[in-house]
């Protein structure tokens, strides 16, 4: 289940005027740009914490909608999964620079391809922000074959 907000019945863009704890759920899950960054696999140097993000997606995840298929069992099927709060999001490493949760905790403003900010579900897409096409699923890689999957692309805005 996704909720979006009618922009068109918004006085004022509630992203600018709450914060992450103010918000209602239905503003919150807005948030996302449906991406799908966060739904790829990383893997921790654990010499020195660096992280390293990869092609591979959740074996949740739909490469076309950058979507998750199972959203409301995600954590139960999938028990890694990264379920996000305002809490959580202060302190993730796991979110890209581009993460809206994570623009906005560190006081950021949304880019302008958000589709809160553009009105159009695509832009993500469109400036290449999405994984649409770029990634793997977890199902046909060998957890052994992973490091052969990491990926410098990812975290570019």
């Amino acid at each position: 289940m996704s909720y979006s907000i009618d922009m068109s019945k918004q006085s004022n863009a509630f992203w600018e005027i709450k914060t992450l704890e103010e918000m209602t759920q239905p503003e919150w899950e807005s948030l996302c740009d449906g991406c799908g960054r966060c739904c790829l696999n990383k893997l921790e140097d654990i010499d020195t914490g660096e992280l390293y993000f990869t092609n591979v997606s959740c074996r949740l995840l739909n490469d076309h909608t950058c979507r998750c298929e199972n959203y409301l069992q995600r954590k139960t099927l999938v028990p890694e999964c990264l379920v996000l709060d305002a809490a959580s999001v202060k302190h993730s490493t796991a979110l890209p620079s581009s993460c809206a949760y994570r623009r906005l905790a560190e006081g950021r403003p949304l880019p302008t391809w958000h589709p809160l900010v553009s009105h159009n579900v695509n832009t993500v897409h469109v400036q290449g922000i999405s994984i649409r096409g770029k990634t793997i699923s977890e199902r046909h890689v060998h957890i052994d074959q992973i490091e052969d999957h990491i990926v410098d692309w990812f975290d570019h805005e």
